[in-house]
């Protein structure tokens, strides 16, 4: 695949999970952009990797493990990033997820507190970079992340025979 050593790989992967949060809650919070549902759950798979990563650097007996959870993790967040750009490109079309929580309005101060909130269409694009979305961006960077994850597994495999 490529020649990288372990401790090399799982610097790559905290480093660029962490990375990644930082930007998205950035581009939140600092930049003003409300993400949608699915933009949200995306953020999920890195904090898992990088709650993944602190037990594997702390627990060595188990490797394997976090080396598979790894893999599954980024299966994971490339289907995700996959659905979502379906649904941004209308290919699929939106699914509760990305629609409001407001489907039993029964009282009038329900009705005015949803129309308080604020509900991102998960097919409305407002953040691109050089023209791609992010979700975009998320699926290379997920299969990037599933391949150093395989490395890492094919190497903690080799450790283990």
């Amino acid at each position: 695949m490529f020649n990288l050593e372990k401790t090399t790989c799982l610097k790559i992967l905290f480093l660029s999970s962490f990375t990644i949060l930082l930007s998205a809650y950035f581009i939140q919070y600092l930049l003003g952009y409300q993400p949608c549902n699915l933009c949200i759950i995306e953020r999920v798979p890195y904090a898992l990797s990088l709650i993944v990563l602190v037990f594997n650097h702390f627990f060595k007996k188990d490797q394997v493990f976090y080396s598979i959870l790894l893999l599954l993790i980024f299966s994971f967040s490339f289907l995700i990033s996959v659905y979502h750009f379906g649904i941004e490109q209308g290919f699929i079309s939106e699914s509760n997820v990305c629609g409001s929580n407001n489907s039993d309005l029964t009282t009038k101060e329900e009705v005015l507190k949803s129309l308080q909130e604020i509900n991102i269409s998960c097919k409305d694009v407002a953040f691109k970079i050089f023209g791609f979305s992010l979700t975009t961006y998320n699926i290379i960077v997920s299969v990037f992340m599933f391949l150093i994850s395989t490395k890492i597994y094919l190497i903690n495999d080799e450790i283990q025979k």
